[in-house]
């Protein structure tokens, strides 16, 4: 199914990405990846590197980024992102304001995203946003993660809806748009990243412009 461009109603369930979709962590990210890639003696990446990358879960990006020392980078990524990531996070513009407004609208909203479970959880507890979602899916909560259908599927079954038109995958890469379609969601992009020019998505400059967008409907 491909979506329309532009929405004729609102959707009965929307599920974001978290990582530069609601919050700002990705300075975490990059640091916790060149620590790990210059512990196992690899060359660490630039800033432009990073957001050339696709941006899959550690478990399936491990192999690429380290080769033989997959398993001391992954450790000692993780250990990195633990030591910084609630000291580094910020809530996006919008983004409060905006998953205020669908509770309100009895939306049903859950978060699909590749950074690992338990930092994830513990990310969206010390914001206190908890009580905006129904299911928060990391990676390694489920089999497989994003692109994968899995994750979006498990983060549904309490809500009463089926993956389709009915359901908006909101979120800011080019992972995601791979996760809405195979999943057979509406892909929404926010931001002007590279994911924002594929064809037959919902696009939003940020928060402030989805939310605007619902308000129209």
């Amino acid at each position: 199914m491909i979506p329309e461009l532009y929405p004729r109603k609102l959707p009965k369930a929307i599920l974001f990405d978290w990582d530069n979709t609601l919050v700002n962590t990705w300075r975490v990210a990059f640091d916790a990846m060149n620590i790990a890639l210059e512990a196992v003696g690899r060359n660490s990446i630039t800033v432009d590197e990073f957001w050339s990358r696709p941006h899959h879960s550690m478990r399936d990006a491990a192999h690429d980024l380290f080769g033989e020392y997959h398993e001391k980078g992954r450790r000692i990524f993780y250990e990195t992102v633990e030591k910084l990531h609630l000291h580094n996070i910020v809530a996006l513009q919008g983004a409060e304001s905006l998953l205020k407004n669908l509770k309100t609208r009895s939306i049903y909203t859950g978060i699909v995203s590749n950074k690992e479970g338990s930092y994830l959880r513990k990310e969206v507890e010390h914001l206190g946003w908890k009580p905006h979602f129904r299911q928060i899916i990391g990676a390694q909560d489920t089999e497989e993660d994003k692109p994968s259908p899995v994750p979006v599927l498990v983060a549904l079954q309490d809500s009463m809806v089926i993956p389709s038109h009915e359901v908006w995958f909101v979120g800011d890469s080019i992972v995601d748009v791979h996760c809405a379609r195979a999943s057979g969601c509406v892909p929404v992009v926010v931001g002007h990243g590279e994911a924002s020019q594929q064809e037959d998505i919902i696009h939003a400059k940020d928060c402030d412009g989805l939310a605007q967008l619902l308000a129209k409907l």
